[in-house]
């Protein structure tokens, strides 16, 4: 088995990684959860084989664009109570993950001894975070309003939408409105397209990389305006959920090179469109007594922070993940890192 940072040139696998790091400020890192990437992984080999709808042959881009709207616009909730959260070094995490269209997230990860370590939030109004080993102890949190200012103070501590995390694990659709280029064959029988997004930085440009038997989403990767890659997300071990029929990752990985850091998220056996338990507790931004709320759109809250880089540059041995994005005669997605 090779070892790869990004492997899509592998078989759809089982354990899947998600990266966070663009969330925290220096200083306030989660260390518990997450770490510099040091180097690239293994993925064990698939443990059952999926089987469901397929694409036709040689799809078109509306081809694929319906059976993957199809699929996600049905997902109305995702409740995984048995999931985890880890990150390489650090101890696992047991976690509870719950969605809710359009944007509502809830992620709260604990361990049996010390009980609740983590609670990452986003309601229709506002996202928060808040870690128990803080140090200094702070609650933070930013109105979407506030952020998606062009003059926002938070895009500098949280250089990812949070709006993208429900994109990374698997909840996304292609727009049939935005400009697209694709589908551009790969190895392995994947194919990619991508997407021009208009934001207050400028267009990104968005790479999905889909199964070609399958349709499922294998990769996502997301572009600054200068090609630069802001993050990642592979989604491994798909599986069907039995009630709805709907199609989710069991794991995803999750990869932010601004800041160097990488968690893995593990859905386990999620359910999908399950009435939502206490919605209010669930949706409303909680208060942690001892820990002082800390509006990130204030400029006076963060100066002197930074989003956590790590000391050293790419990851020995790999391709620096960056890419021209200006045209399309380049097919392939050439600047995925690959051990050497």
């Amino acid at each position: 088995m090779k070892d790869q940072c990004f492997p899509l040139d592998e078989p759809v696998r089982d354990n899947c990684v998600w990266v966070l790091g663009a969330w925290v400020p220096c200083g306030i890192w989660p260390a518990v959860l997450l770490v510099c990437l040091v180097g690239c992984r293994n993925f064990p080999t698939p443990q059952e084989s999926y089987v469901g709808p397929q694409l036709p042959p040689n799809p078109t881009f509306e081809q694929i664009a319906s059976f993957i709207n199809t699929n996600s616009s049905q997902i109305r909730t995702v409740v995984a109570d048995q999931a985890s959260l880890s990150s390489p070094g650090f101890p696992t995490l047991r976690s509870q993950i719950v969605f809710e269209r359009p944007w509502r997230l809830r992620i709260r990860g604990e361990t049996s001894l010390s009980g609740l370590e983590l609670d990452v939030g986003s309601n229709d109004e506002l996202f928060w975070f808040w870690v128990k080993r803080n140090e200094p102890p702070a609650f933070y949190f930013c109105r979407y309003s506030d952020f998606d200012s062009p003059a926002s103070t938070a895009r500098r501590i949280v250089p990812i939408d949070p709006r993208w995390l429900v994109e990374a694990v698997g909840i996304t659709e292609l727009n049939p409105n935005e400009p697209h280029e694709g589908p551009i064959p790969l190895a392995g029988g994947r194919l990619e397209v991508r997407t021009r997004r208009s934001t207050v930085e400028g267009t990104m440009t968005k790479v999905t990389v889909v199964d070609a038997q399958y349709g499922l989403i294998l990769g996502q990767y997301l572009y600054d305006p200068q090609g630069r890659l802001v993050a990642s997300a592979l989604s491994y071990d798909h599986r069907r959920e039995p009630v709805s029929g709907l199609v989710l990752p069991r794991s995803v990985e999750i990869n932010v090179p601004q800041s160097g850091m990488m968690l893995r998220l593990n859905l386990g056996n999620a359910r999908i469109n399950e009435p939502i338990t206490n919605p209010s507790l669930t949706w409303n931004m909680p208060v942690y007594p001892g820990y002082p709320m800390v509006n990130l759109a204030d400029p006076r809250n963060v100066s002197g922070l930074s989003v956590v880089a790590c000391p050293s540059g790419p990851v020995a041995g790999t391709v620096a993940p960056s890419v021209d994005l200006g045209g399309s005669s380049q097919a392939g997605l050439t600047w995925i890192p690959v051990t050497q």
